[in-house]
């Protein structure tokens, strides 16, 4: 005889067996899983902004704080600002820091200017031979930049550049990665674009500035903000070619706070900030572009 169940009245609030509404979704994750992730971020953290911290810590201390006892102290007792000024007297710091301002500013206009007509020319332009050196370029990139750094400076030195900051500007004017960046970010524009302008009578210069640049600003900030903290933070280059040193950039005048007998870490560590200050500054004025500029362009939906 077969059992019938009875169904549970309309309206009432008993749920019925086999549904759970506190179940989670498939990627949903646990407790268990969360809190390893946010462990995980934490370490990664303090791996990455730990020494920094440290390293401003260090400049804030005062003259009588011993840095170097068993157990550091991370907030400095007694805080001053005096290092700064004393980085200021032991080494000509706004020199170097404008010799690093010129040697960077000159970097950015080359990848700029010539990685945006490099790359917009291999992804939009038709011509022989453009998988020929498309694939040089390719090349270059397996080279190391040790492998090369003979032949750089002969060349410098045979152009009449050596001792000048033209000759430290000078190799990474273009940079090879830049330029297939560019390519990139110019294949990614519809071709369809570019066959509406040429209808219309658009020539290559009208194409390129009025649809390749405008989709491809988000690309541009990338090349700027990291050809600037290439060439800010280059040392060996600088050092090999520079030999005046009222012309050296920033990092390289850095070594004389660290004296032959004697070398106190706070002037060190405050030299550290102020090349490390320029850094934050251009990254927090090219950041907007950064995160917003490849959603914007010339198409508008």
């Amino acid at each position: 005889m077969t059992t019938l169940r009875s169904k549970p009245a309309r309206g009432s609030n008993t749920p019925s067996r086999g549904l759970n509404t506190t179940a989670r979704g498939f990627n949903t994750p646990s407790r268990a899983q969360t809190a390893a992730r946010y462990l995980l971020l934490l370490l990664v953290l303090l791996l990455v902004v730990g020494p920094f911290l440290w390293q401003l810590s260090t400049s804030l201390k005062g003259p009588a704080e011993d840095v170097y006892t068993r157990t550091p102290a991370f907030l400095p007792a007694q805080p001053t600002l005096g290092n700064f000024g004393k980085v200021a007297e032991t080494i000509p710091v706004w020199t170097y820091a404008l010799n690093s301002v010129i040697v960077a500013a000159v970097c950015i206009a080359g990848n700029v200017v010539g990685c945006t007509l490099a790359g917009y020319a291999l992804a939009r332009l038709r011509f022989r031979g453009a998988r020929l050196v498309l694939g040089l370029f390719l090349a270059t990139l397996v080279l190391p930049g040790e492998v090369t750094i003979v032949s750089q400076y002969v060349l410098v030195r045979g152009l009449g550049l050596a001792d000048s900051l033209l000759g430290v500007a000078l190799p990474g004017a273009i940079a090879m990665l830049n330029v297939l960046l560019m390519r990139t970010a110019f294949a990614a524009v519809p071709v369809e674009l570019d066959q509406a302008a040429l209808v219309d009578g658009a020539n290559v210069w009208q194409r390129l500035w009025y649809i390749g640049l405008p989709n491809v600003r988000g690309m541009l900030s990338v090349i700027v903000i990291f050809t600037f903290i290439g060439a800010w933070d280059d040392f060996l280059w600088p050092l090999i070619v520079l030999n005046d040193p009222q012309k050296y950039t920033l990092t390289v005048g850095l070594q004389y706070l660290n004296g032959t007998f004697a070398a106190n870490p706070r002037l060190i560590a405050a030299g550290t900030m102020i090349a490390f200050l320029p850094i934050v500054v251009v990254f927090a004025v090219c950041q907007r572009f950064f995160f917003k500029g490849v959603e914007e362009g010339a198409v508008k939906g």
